[in-house]
């Protein structure tokens, strides 16, 4: 599978805006707040930015905070025009459904990446069955857990203090020191706080 091993920063320096890519780095030690330039050799010039500039920012902005691949990405916004509702709604819904993202907002790990990388290493299980794959759609009812026997993992360890501090939507209810969290309901869009135009990444993929 196709994946960054470069300088994430460059992205949120992109885009403009923060992506919490390196979790608690991301609050002490932020690139963007010391660089906000756009990265690469250019020149500093106001020019004009057609809509269709605009709509593909956003949709990049998005797909790199998810973590998500162009195909992933299209994927998911062809099942959400399938899905009842507004499409860009749906669109932030299935991409908050994702495991790693639960798993990410739990507060089990300090980015998505590494959400990622809990996941496919199996230390994740999903209704008490084992779950290897991050793009894995967490139903309401669902209850995430960490494996019975990576917990004695220093990582893990450290991570329940982290996951006790951390700020939860109210679709996810979580249990840190039983290592368990539960989807109560599907996440709707006034509970999702992604900074997301959601209407341009529609219309990019309509064009």
């Amino acid at each position: 599978m196709a994946r960054n091993i470069g300088p994430v920063c460059r992205f949120c320096r992109r885009e403009s805006v923060k992506l919490y890519l390196k979790g608690e780095k991301c609050i002490t030690k932020c690139t963007l707040e010391r660089r906000p330039s756009p990265p690469g050799v250019h020149q500093q010039r106001r020019r004009k930015v057609s809509d269709f500039a605009l709509q593909l920012r956003e949709k990049q902005k998005a797909r790199r905070m998810y973590g998500v691949l162009e195909k992933q990405m299209r994927n998911t916004f062809d099942r959400a025009l399938e899905t009842k509702g507004a499409t860009g709604d749906q669109l932030l819904v299935q991409l908050e459904s994702r495991l790693d993202n639960v798993v990410y907002r739990s507060g089990f790990a300090k980015s998505r990446a590494q959400a990622r990388q809990l996941v496919n290493h199996g230390h994740v299980q999903v209704n008490a069955r084992s779950a290897r794959i991050p793009s894995h759609s967490v139903r309401a009812g669902d209850v995430v857990t960490i494996r019975e026997a990576s917990r004695a993992l220093q990582y893990f360890k450290d991570a329940l203090a982290w996951a006790k501090t951390q700020p939860r939507p109210g679709w996810l209810e979580v249990d840190p020191d039983s290592y368990t969290a539960k989807m109560v309901t599907t996440p709707t869009r006034d509970q999702i706080e992604t900074q997301v135009d959601t209407q341009l990444i529609v219309e990019h993929y309509s064009r």
